[in-house]
């Protein structure tokens, strides 16, 4: 039986590249001053992970030869079946959860089993070995220990909940492994779905018919933005590796995949706050970009008519060394009518007395037009034009206007 779920080292290699990649770029461009950033930020993940750890040796109950010894037996027999050489640490802990996890502090690895889904399989307890091969999992595949390297990665859209979901199938197979027969696979995830009083109730074949029911736009997008894939294909996947098969769920809906390529991973759960926040994102990005968009258009349209306006200067002084006189319209200069106009602007562009050049791009707030101006300067060498705005920002002025 093969332990790993087929796309997780595809996944695990390009998280891998990407998030090797951002970090080495963050050391150099930072000439390592990050780095002690990152000492700064270990400490204090691990004062606030060592809080979880006291309480679990303070409050908690070490499983071991003389405490338990029928779940230590499972767990050294788990370890066993995977391959994983040390057995972890591995605790009994009430709490108002049910689930059972893997940790790691200071280089130990620990088993939590909360005392729920203990007793929910009391009277199948050899389906325990299904949740303690799942944490073995997480720990011989060394998630835990690759977590924060693949932290950048593992918050991109699609990529990040893949690898977490792929992880979680992994550990199925892991738990699958442990199990000696597909009834405890069923009752382990079975307990999950209906709780700890009524999961022996469950008509197994009807939930596993579930499964159709995934590839909808709804289903498939809360899945494509969340940790854990559905309770009913964790389900099917499990007894499929169980048999040496391959599971085939549905096809997920094609837009779901388009609209969760904009939601990145917030973790666990968090498929429609990623959304909330994207849009709140999108909104912020949108309010900054959009004003700075507009004076980016506005520019491009004054220097387009500045460069129209540049010409006319060349005409306006060839006129006046020819005839020694200003030109009293753009008639004068050979136009076909009194003002011309800027192809991509819309600008119109006027002659004004003394051979002043404007360009009209039209009224601020205050209904006053606006205007680019050329003026020009009689010198005995020639003309010498210079531009300016009238009741324009100078940001948004030409840069020889400025």
């Amino acid at each position: 039986m093969n332990l790993i779920y087929k796309n997780e080292k595809t996944l695990f290699a390009i998280a891998a590249i990407l998030s090797g990649a951002f970090w080495l770029a963050l050391v150099i461009g930072t000439l390592g001053t990050v780095l002690i950033y990152f000492l700064l930020g270990y400490v204090f993940i691990l004062f606030a992970h060592s809080v979880f750890i006291s309480q679990l040796k303070g409050s908690g109950v070490k499983i071991s030869q003389d405490q338990f010894p029928d779940i230590h037996e499972k767990l050294v027999k788990g370890c066993n079946t995977v391959g994983l050489k040390e057995v972890p640490e591995a605790y009994l802990l009430r709490t108002g959860f049910f689930n059972a996890l893997a940790t790691k502090f200071l280089g130990r690895h620990f088993v939590v089993l909360y005392t729920d889904v203990v007793d929910a399989l009391e009277d199948q307890p050899s389906a325990l070995n299904f949740y303690i091969g799942h944490e073995l999992g997480h720990i011989h595949r060394k998630h835990l220990t690759w977590s924060s390297f693949l932290m950048p990665a593992s918050i991109l859209p699609l990529l990040g909940t893949a690898l977490r979901r792929s992880e979680e199938y992994t550990c199925d197979r892991y738990g699958a492994a442990c199990c000696d027969t597909e009834d405890d696979i069923k009752a382990a995830i079975a307990a999950m779905a209906a709780g700890d009083s009524r999961w022996n109730a469950i008509n197994l074949d009807a939930y596993l018919n579930q499964v159709t029911d995934t590839n909808g736009f709804w289903m498939s997008f809360n899945e494509l933005t969340a940790d854990y894939p559905w309770l009913t294909k964790r389900m099917a996947a499990a007894i499929a590796a169980k048999r040496g098969e391959q599971a085939k769920p549905p096809r997920r809906h094609a837009f779901a995949w388009i609209l969760s390529a904009f939601i990145p991973r917030l973790g666990a759960g968090a498929g429609a706050g990623s959304l909330l926040i994207t849009i709140a994102i999108i909104g912020i990005l949108a309010s900054v970009a959009l004003p700075t968009y507009q004076d980016y258009i506005e520019k491009a349209q004054y220097t387009s008519s500045y460069n129209t306006a540049k010409g006319i200067e060349e005409k306006v002084n060839d006129y006046v060394a020819n005839t020694n006189q200003w030109p009293e319209s753009m008639q004068s200069l050979g136009y076909e009518n009194l003002t011309t106009t800027d192809q991509l602007s819309g600008y119109e562009i006027s002659i004004f007395s003394d051979g002043m050049i404007g360009v009209n791009v039209g009224t601020d707030s205050a209904g006053e037009k606006q205007y680019i101006v050329l003026q020009p300067e009689v010198l005995e060498e020639g003309l010498n034009w210079r531009c300016f705005g009238e009741n324009i920002a100078e940001k948004n002025l030409p840069a020889d206007c400025q």
